[in-house]
């Protein structure tokens, strides 16, 4: 592994371009290292994940949105939208953002957590996007699409490590804009020069704050991730055609470092594979069994035991309160420090709720089980005796949780929490849960059995079964994928389902 010391630079510094972490980013995507067996496999699991979870958001208004705006941009050879016949074909921009908002919707698919947050599988709709345009004119495979995307996982997962986007409130995407643009360069066979000028320009144009993610949150938390991965289709387009970056654009003394991180003072260890290493990224991040931000997976799984164990506790005259001592990211995030009142409301938004961690464990004690629309609705949401249990759940910032949740060691690194629950009686139910059940050290960790599953289960009564069994054997085929078979890897929805949703007219 090699480690980039990335600081601020004034301009009399004239940083030379191999000094800067773009380049590095850059370099690292022309790298020609193999693909192992294990990431290979993993790849294939995350792109029957994410079809998973679009598959279950088809009908929902913000994937139909995004969808009605990419059918506008009709384009030949073009990529595929989810939902529509395989031979509908759009502009791959327009194709990775309709996708990316549907693959995004539910909050259900994977996610990496370090120094900040990131759902990696966000790099597949651009990139499988690009190579289905282009599969026939560059002679794409399913192997260089693999490829394609290893390097994105890559990317986000290294500069989620390294630099902390939230400490500063900016919107996680702004590292995706770069892997995304990074990972479309490898599976191009693009020269470093271009990559490192997509990867300045998206992510010149992909940073924002965290507003999307505090207080009322709405509809697009699923658009931000979609959005970057349009520009990052864009950004390489341009690059393509000799247009250049901002540069240095992480050390610039007007750059990202200085002037939305941490300042003309900053330091930042980035580690990076070195030449030659295999791109092993992906096996460190995890998806999602439970529809529902990350740190609330683990604490799912525990609410819904303890309810079970406990039937008692479901009833709000049984419980004087609920605490659960957590990580810095979840209490101020998530829980009660967040200070959002709308965290406590019963006509909150899906997208709130999913971000509210009282409101979670108050429906996963009650129901000992979770579901990705039923545990939303709004009767369920309203019911007056979930109302009364969920007012009585509070978090509060444990540091040995805070310490455990960026921990550098696998083996001791947690995104759960410890539930003291106080009845009413006096007495007390105390247990804890490191991580999810589904997490790779869970006790249910999720395989390719797994993820089979979770595609089935989400595509009941939206597919058909021969179109399921269709899918996942063009999915479990992906790395001997021809160019002409690139375009399969989406899902057609019967006819007729998708007008069951209806979009205001827009400009397109």
């Amino acid at each position: 592994m090699n480690t980039h010391h990335l600081r601020v630079h004034p301009s009399a510094d004239n940083l030379p371009r191999e000094e800067q972490l773009a380049w590095k980013l850059a370099e690292l995507a022309t790298d020609p290292v193999e693909v192992t067996e294990a990431v290979t496999d993993m790849v294939v699991n995350r792109v029957i994940d994410n079809a998973a979870v679009a598959t279950a958001s088809l009908v929902r208004t913000p994937p139909a949105a995004a969808r009605a705006q990419a059918l506008a941009h009709p384009y030949s050879p073009g990529a595929t939208v989810f939902g529509t016949p395989l031979t509908t074909r759009v502009s791959p921009e327009w194709a990775a953002w309709a996708n990316g908002v549907a693959v995004r919707e539910l909050d259900y698919h994977d996610t990496f957590l370090a120094a900040d947050y990131s759902h990696p599988a966000d790099n597949i709709p651009p990139i499988l996007a690009v190579a289905q345009h282009l599969a026939e004119r560059r002679g794409l495979t399913g192997k260089e699409l693999v490829r394609g995307i290893v390097t994105g996982y890559e990317i986000q997962v290294d500069l989620v490590r390294a630099i902390s986007l939230h400490k500063h409130k900016i919107d996680h995407v702004a590292h995706l804009g770069p892997s995304a643009a990074a990972g479309i360069g490898t599976l191009l066979g693009l020269d470093a020069e271009t990559i490192f000028h997509a990867i300045g320009q998206a992510l010149h144009t992909t940073t924002a704050t965290r507003q999307s993610r505090k207080g009322e949150i709405s509809t697009w938390k699923a658009y931000a991730p979609a959005f970057a991965g349009k520009v990052a289709v864009e950004a390489v387009d341009r690059a393509m055609r000799g247009q250049t970056s901002p540069t240095p654009i992480y050390e610039g003394e007007d750059g990202v470092v200085a002037w939305l991180l941490d300042g003309p003072d900053a330091a930042y260890d980035v580690v990076l594979p070195g030449p030659g290493e295999p791109r092993t990224a992906i096996l460190d991040t995890y998806t999602k069994e439970h529809s529902a931000e990350y740190q609330a997976q683990a604490l799912i799984d525990l609410a819904r035991r303890i309810g079970t164990q406990y039937p008692f506790l479901r009833d709000p005259d049984n419980v004087t309160s609920i605490v659960l001592h957590t990580s810095h990211h979840t209490h101020y995030v998530i829980g009660s420090g967040a200070n959002d009142p709308q965290k406590y409301d019963p006509t909150a938004s899906r997208e709130t709720l999913d971000h509210s961690i009282p409101y979670i464990v108050a429906v996963a004690l009650q129901d000992g089980a979770w579901h990705h629309v039923r545990s939303y609705a709004p009767e369920r949401a309203g019911r007056p005796d979930t109302v009364e249990l969920w007012r009585k759940v509070t978090t509060a910032e444990d540091p040995e949780w805070t310490r455990r949740y960026h921990s550098s060691d696998p083996a001791e690194k947690a995104f759960g929490g410890r539930l003291e629950i106080t009845m009413a009686d006096g007495g007390r139910i105390v247990e804890e849960i490191a991580v999810a059940d589904a997490h790779p050290l869970g006790a249910r960790p999720f395989a390719r059995e797994q993820y089979v599953a979770k595609f089935r289960t989400l595509a009941e009564g939206v597919l058909d079964e021969a179109e399921v069994e269709r899918f996942l054997d063009v999915a479990q085929r992906l790395p001997e994928l021809s160019a002409a078979e690139l375009g399969e890897l989406t899902v057609t929805a019967p006819d007729g389902y998708l007008d069951a949703v209806t979009v205001p007219e827009g400009i397109f």
